[in-house]
């Protein structure tokens, strides 16, 4: 009989319902842990790159997202409104090259259809559950960063599981537990044994939605602009703003990339409508006045973490995957569509007819090797990537942006060479990004391993 784990997953994002998914195609027994109480519209619109809907497509996810939008064209603009670099058929071109689509759509409306998907295979999704603590069979009790940590004996490991406490004193045991808790991963923290706190970068987002309704009927441009899916960014001294359409074109997503300005601690805070349209004075008129319309606004302050040397608890019980290993700034929209991939990796590890080394939790340590063989370096490599496109877009005014204006140019006239400034449509980068296979990974992977 083929090996069937009880894989507790804890978080009910983009990352932890795609390892829910590939872990009960390769038939587990999941149960997703969300501290939540119900799956609110958080985080707005979202891009969906190649690389992970491929992935949503071979589930059956894909089809089941509402209203999703393929942008017909990617266009850069500096920030007085010339066109730096232009893609048109973006669309076309992307199914083209990979395969699959671009695709945007609102965070909510895919993590639905992820938790359908997911449920229809027999997870089981508990809202409201918020883990305080996990004891490994070899003795080690843990708790969350508030909490002090303490080594205990074997007494709360069951048959070499792990056992999970809940903050309403439930417990839990699990043969895998994947930490999919995003970017204040309670689990990065029992990994580490010690309190873990995100680090700032620098940068806050200002995220916008704008309905249809909420632009007069008399102006016909920017309705035609929410109505007609694109993909706009404006970039400019210290920052840069991208629009793009949701749920059939009828909300228009807007996020403001700008300095960060929030105390120390505070995560998120309503923004000043005031203060928010000041830092764009003498921008793009098409920008400035969407930004008419907007009536109310939150901040976000964005946060990066240091690498681990290791994503894997010692006992081989605890994994993390997604934003509570490699958060992203959101710069080439990858912070979502890596952790898809994560998820797809590891259930797909997990499947003893696709890879012959895992028969049974004994063989987890190898398993577990082979997913930060995989993945580690991918997800590390892109978050660093982010950086580098934020140094790109946000230059100010003099010969660096001068020198890069000049390699846009150069790219648009059909005689660039060498680096492109937008990691969006550079020839290298966006095939190294969106062209990636995660389950085609795997396979290679384990096909490697049975050859040496």
């Amino acid at each position: 009989m083929p090996p069937k784990l009880e894989i507790v997953i804890v978080g009910a994002g983009l990352s932890g319902l795609s390892a829910a998914i590939q872990c009960a195609l390769s038939g587990h027994s999941v149960t997703v842990l969300e501290s939540a109480r119900e799956l609110a519209e958080v985080g707005a619109g979202i891009q969906l790159t190649p690389n992970a809907t491929r992935l949503l497509q071979t589930w059956g996810v894909y089809e089941n997202i509402q209203g999703p939008c393929e942008p017909r064209t990617c266009t850069i603009y500096n920030y007085k409104g010339t066109v730096l670099a232009h893609e048109k058929d973006f669309d076309k071109n992307c199914r083209r090259k990979y395969n699959s689509p671009f695709t945007d759509c609102h965070r909510v409306d895919l993590q639905r259809a992820l938790v359908e998907r997911a449920e229809d295979l027999g997870v089981h999704v508990v809202l409201g559950s918020r883990l305080v603590g996990i004891e490994f069979p070899e003795g080690t009790s843990m708790t969350n960063g508030n909490s002090t940590y303490t080594a205990t004996n074997n007494s709360g490991s069951v048959d070499g599981r792990a056992r999970i406490t809940l903050a309403n004193k439930q417990n839990l045991t699990a043969d895998l537990i994947v930490g999919a808790d995003g970017l204040w991963s309670t689990c990065r923290s029992i990994l580490l044994n010690r309190a873990d706190a995100p680090l700032p970068t620098g940068d806050l987002a200002y995220r916008i939605v704008l309905s249809l309704d909420q632009i007069p009927l008399s102006d016909t441009k920017l309705r035609n602009m929410v109505q007609n899916p694109d993909v706009r960014f404006w970039i400019g001294p210290d920052a840069h703003a991208v629009a793009y359409s949701l749920r059939g074109g009828t909300m228009l997503n807007l996020v403001l990339l700008v300095p960060d300005d929030l105390e120390e601690g505070v995560a998120k805070a309503d923004g000043d409508l005031a203060e928010m349209k000041k830092l764009f004075e003498g921008w793009d008129g098409v920008l400035t006045t969407l930004l008419t319309h907007v009536h109310q606004v939150s901040k976000w302050k964005l946060m990066h973490r240091d690498p681990l040397p290791t994503w894997t608890h010692p006992s081989s019980r605890l994994v993390l995957i997604g934003d509570a290993c490699h958060p992203m700034l959101p710069y080439l929209a990858q912070g979502a569509n890596s952790s898809i991939e994560d998820g797809a990796a590891l259930g797909a590890l997990l499947d003893s007819s696709k890879n012959p080394h895992f028969k049974s939790d004994k063989d987890l340590e190898g398993v577990l090797r082979l997913f930060e063989k995989i993945r580690k370096e991918r997800g590390e490599g892109i978050a660093r990537e982010t950086f580098a496109q934020r140094r790109d877009f946000h230059l100010r005014d003099g010969a660096e942006q001068k020198e890069r204006d000049e390699l846009f140019r150069a790219w648009m006239d059909g005689a660039g060479t060498g680096k492109f400034p937008s990691r969006w449509t550079c020839p290298i980068v966006q095939k190294w990004l969106y062209g990636y296979d995660a389950l085609g990974e795997v396979d290679e992977a384990v096909r490697n391993q049975m050859s040496v």
